[in-house]
């Protein structure tokens, strides 16, 4: 696809927090601290929308453009702010994008959502239905978090925001999306989940159900197992559709997941730890923001140099996994 990547951004909350002084607040020996995260940001002050309204405008920024050139906005996010409305619209009014001028919609695909709506936006952007289009991911991640069940779990987590801005891939550019693949595998349909929230358990007349599903729950063994099996293939056969080798590839982008998940992701498909972008010790699991946050902490530390080849690579409930190739 003929789309390029004008511009990125991304937001933190004001507050963070140690890895050690969790573990001391509850009373925890080093079971937090051993996840390898060593701190995490955390809303108090902040909400979902701050983050997305400062992660666009910063990308709007980065690529030149203003709130009037975009015509699409897309919210890729594994929760939205409240189940009805969708969260885009809202950010679109925060952002003050005029009434009528601009559709606005999510895409929800967990921690993959960001790859999603990456693609829907091109594809629209390719189609002639938009012409640039502000892709942003806001997650809180610290909430509903098992920390009487699974600390390891719940520890692994963090809040972000982060945006980019897609348009047209101009005359002579490089720029250009080569490949986006999403592949599922419901069978581990359980191994991530948060039951309560939808349909499944009602609010009023199974309420005890509906409390006790409210939390976050996480099937390590086998979210490692079906990895282990099945990734690779995957990953080859994104590679094969955007033409490219291995060795084609100049940058490596990860869902920043765990630090053992990382480990794991390096050893499985063999690229350089050199060529990994790796943010999760100090960020944490950023969910559906953790793609475009890491892109653009790369690009400002300039490691895309023009005409990189970028690999975004991810895993998400479901199970499926995702992954897009770059050229920057």
């Amino acid at each position: 696809m003929k789309v390029s990547v004008l511009g990125t951004g991304r937001s933190l909350p004001t507050q963070s927090l140690q890895s050690s002084a969790i573990d001391f607040d509850l009373g925890l020996v080093d079971r937090v601290s051993s996840t390898g995260v060593k701190r995490r940001f955390v809303c108090r002050d902040e909400d979902q929308i701050d983050l997305a309204k400062a992660a666009g405008l910063a990308a709007l920024e980065n690529a030149g453009l203003s709130v009037g050139d975009i015509d699409l906005v897309i919210s890729g996010s594994s929760v939205p702010f409240q189940p009805i409305p969708s969260t885009a619209p809202l950010i679109m009014r925060e952002l003050g994008i005029t009434d009528g001028t601009a559709a606005a919609f999510d895409i929800n695909s967990t921690c993959l959502s960001f790859v999603s709506a990456l693609e829907a936006a091109a594809r629209m952007i390719e189609g002639g239905a938009a012409k640039r289009a502000l892709v942003i991911s806001s997650e809180i991640a610290s909430r509903a978090l098992p920390w009487d069940d699974q600390p390891e779990v719940a520890a692994l987590f963090g809040d972000g925001a982060a945006a980019v801005v897609l348009g047209p891939s101009g005359d002579g550019a490089p720029s250009e999306i080569k490949a986006i693949r999403l592949r599922s595998f419901p069978s581990a349909y359980e191994a991530c989940h948060i039951g309560a929230g939808g349909t499944r358990f009602d609010f009023e007349t199974d309420h005890q159900a509906f409390v006790a599903n409210a939390k976050f729950g996480m099937n390590g063994k086998e979210l490692f197992r079906l990895t282990s099996q099945h990734f690779n293939t995957f990953m080859g056969d994104l590679l094969k559709q955007a033409g490219w080798a291995r060795s084609d590839v100049d940058l490596v982008i990860p869902h920043q997941a765990s630090p053992a998940g990382l480990d794991h992701m390096i050893r499985q498909t063999g690229f350089d730890r050199d060529r990994v972008v790796r943010i999760v010790e100090d960020y944490g699991n950023q969910i559906a923001a953790s793609i475009p946050f890491a892109l653009d902490i790369a690009r400002e530390k300039g490691l895309l140099a023009e005409g990189s080849r970028v690999l975004m690579l991810g895993t998400s409930a479901g199970v499926s996994f995702g992954g897009a190739a770059l050229v920057i």
